[in-house]
């Protein structure tokens, strides 16, 4: 098939379908506790989301607000107390309630000083009932944020993975992502972070930046690699509606048109991912690389296609097999105060206000059950879809499938039994991806008003 009839390569990053564009306010705010009812809940995550930066880059398009005046962090953290209670009663007791994973993400977590993040670890664990230091545990940080007492309560209740977002190493192309740090800065936390002695390090690294050659690439793989990282993350840039990098037009003063940008980040892509690989790394996915033999983080049995997961904070997603649940969502700085303001002043807990409707088995679940597997480098064991849905994928997705095969994206020698991606169809991921959502997700998407 001709490059001509190919999508685009970067059309949006699937982290999660379907997208929050497609949720709409409930309007029966529908009970937790019957949504729960009846849910399988002994291998939960939980995720915790902090809304707060102390700057905001210019390719963020997260729910995340620049500082917290007024003792913003003091009423977000009441908040979080009472979502948390209230959340932890519509669980109930009628089937075992078990969290097998944990995360704090944001925003920024590393932005509550050391003692309030105490009081989101006794959150975590006394409302919610999870056990932090007997399961995975990862929390995302900043080289401003990582300072050494913030550091030690995290060690001290159970962090497994400390995850900090360097972008790049080169000073120049920190600042043409609108990201303020210097690299001695970035240096003298991964020191602190080593120092910590969290087992597993992430350091996230972005290409595409305006100005970015492979030579520069190549010097932030390696001034990464200096450190041994247990991961890597390797990010495509996007510049998003409403964001920094989105409000003068693209990246910074970019030459390139939409192709030749699409070209040059499909050749760092290949160039970090064949440079990882030498160093002995295993892709895990398009973005994710792991240095064998890291050290294991604990059980994590949950399954992100199959288990429930329970969301706390503003920013935060909750799963069922019936309803995906969350708050309002935002991009825009004043909407997300707004948004943020309303969940400090909330008492009650107990419904859901904002969500997308599942089909239980049906066909939005396939959908993201087959992406949410396929994007993976492992693939997927075709007889555990055939074992939850009853049908094969070739069944369910013959005409998706069908072009992914034209395009070179599957792997032809995965064997029976497996479906897997080809190392083009991984680079091609953020295609594929979208590629898979449903007519009624696009259009619901497309109805969303930016804000």
């Amino acid at each position: 098939m001709t490059d001509q009839h190919r999508p685009r390569p970067y059309e949006s990053y699937v982290y999660a379908y379907p997208h929050k564009t497609a949720y709409r306010p409930l309007p029966d705010r529908p009970v937790l506790a019957d949504e729960w009812a009846g849910e399988s809940k002994d291998a939960l995550s939980l995720y915790v989301h902090i809304p707060f930066c102390e700057v905001r880059c210019g390719f963020c398009n997260l729910f995340t607000r620049i500082g917290a005046p007024d003792e913003l962090t003091t009423r977000y953290l009441d908040a979080l107390d009472r979502q948390a209670s209230a959340v932890r009663d519509a669980l109930g007791d009628a089937e075992p309630v078990r969290f097998a994973a944990a995360a704090f993400g944001g925003g920024t977590p590393t932005f509550l000083d050391a003692g309030e993040l105490e009081r989101l670890c006794d959150i975590a664990e006394k409302r919610t009932g999870a056990d932090l230091r007997a399961v995975p545990l990862s929390v995302e940080t900043s080289p401003s944020t990582a300072t050494a007492d913030r550091l030690a309560v995290l060690a001290d209740r159970g962090a497994t993975r400390l995850s900090i977002g360097v972008q790049s190493f080169v000073d120049a192309e920190a600042r043409a992502a609108v990201r303020p740090q210097r690299r001695a800065e970035v240096e003298a936390a991964l020191g602190r972070i080593r120092d910590a002695r969290v087992p597993v390090l992430n350091i996230d690294l972005i290409y595409g930046i305006d100005g970015q050659t492979e030579r520069s690439w190549r010097h932030s793989l390696d001034a990464a690699l200096a450190w041994l990282p247990e991961e890597l993350y390797l990010y495509p840039l996007y510049v998003r509606p409403l964001t920094g990098l989105g409000r003068t037009g693209g990246d910074g003063d970019r030459a390139e048109d939409d192709g030749a940008w699409d070209a040059r980040r499909l050749r760092l892509y290949r160039q970090g991912r064949d440079h990882l690989l030498a160093e002995g790394y295993e892709q895990v996915s398009m973005r994710m690389f792991r240095r064998p033999g890291s050290p294991a983080e604990g059980p994590g049995d949950h399954a992100c296609q199959t288990d429930g997961m329970i969301g706390l904070g503003c920013g935060a997603r909750s799963y069922t097999s019936r309803l995906h649940y969350s708050f309002d969502y935002a991009v825009e700085m004043r909407e997300i105060r707004t948004i943020i303001d309303a969940y400090t002043g909330t008492r009650d807990f107990s419904r859901a206000e904002v969500g997308h409707r599942m089909d239980g088995d049906g066909d939005e679940a396939r959908r993201r059950h087959l992406l949410q597997s396929l994007l993976q480098a492992r693939g997927m064991e075709t007889a555990d879809y055939v074992a939850r849905f009853g049908t094969g994928p070739a069944d369910d997705f013959p005409a998706e499938l069908a072009r992914f095969e034209a395009y070179g994206w599957l792997d032809a020698g995965a064997g029976p039994g497996l479906l897997r991606l080809s190392p083009e169809g991984l680079a091609h991921s953020d295609a594929l991806g979208p590629a898979l959502f449903s007519p009624a997700v696009r259009a619901a998407m497309a109805a969303y008003a930016l804000k």
